[in-house]
């Protein structure tokens, strides 16, 4: 059975929301002063927003590709399904360690591995001749690319890294939008 339907609104709608919330705060810098309860706050929003909903898209995606054969005719969809699943746990991961509180140095290492991913994403999509989502890719390169040294070194880079975050979630807005618009009304808009 084939679909030419993937839930990729979805997932592009979660990111984009926790690119809001937490560049958008960093970005900011409101509030001053960060309490537990605030960052409990910025945890639940990072493992249901970005999390969840890029994690369901990703799985969605990988059952499609494979034991349902639902996406066949798109292979670039598997890219799709990697970033979708890898990036949604991600966000599960950081999303807890807001919660609870814990240290975000390790983050920087993280964003190492997450800067390979983006590479590939952007690697994948301008090779299939999807510009728009591979803008998408090249922006988490410079979210990575920034949370590096931000996590590891100089903590100045964090703001740089909200300012992509924000850029980013601008952008995967706009996608959701026109891949909505695409599907459900069968309007052309740009993507």
């Amino acid at each position: 059975m084939s679909s030419p339907l993937p839930p990729v609104a979805v997932g592009l709608f979660g990111l984009g929301t926790g690119y809001f919330v937490w560049g958008g705060t960093a970005l900011a810098g409101y509030p001053k002063t960060k309490t537990p309860e605030f960052e409990k706050t910025m945890g639940q929003w990072g493992i249901w927003m970005p999390g969840f909903c890029q994690f369901f898209t990703g799985v969605y995606l990988f059952l499609g590709l494979t034991i349902f054969s639902a996406f066949q005719a798109t292979p670039v969809l598997y890219m799709a399904a990697l970033a979708f699943t890898v990036y949604g746990i991600h966000w599960f991961a950081m999303g807890w360690r807001r919660y609870v509180g814990a240290d975000p140095t390790p983050d920087g290492f993280m964003a190492i591995a997450f800067l390979w991913v983006s590479i590939l994403g952007a690697f994948v999509f301008f090779a299939a001749h999807d510009i728009p989502v591979a803008i998408v890719f090249v922006l988490l390169c410079l979210i990575y690319a920034s949370e590096i040294p931000a996590r590891l070194s100089n903590p100045a880079y964090s703001r740089l890294v909200a300012i992509f975050q924000v850029i980013n979630g601008v952008w995967l807005m706009y996608l959701t939008f026109a891949f909505t618009a695409d599907f459900a009304l069968g309007y052309h808009l740009p993507v």
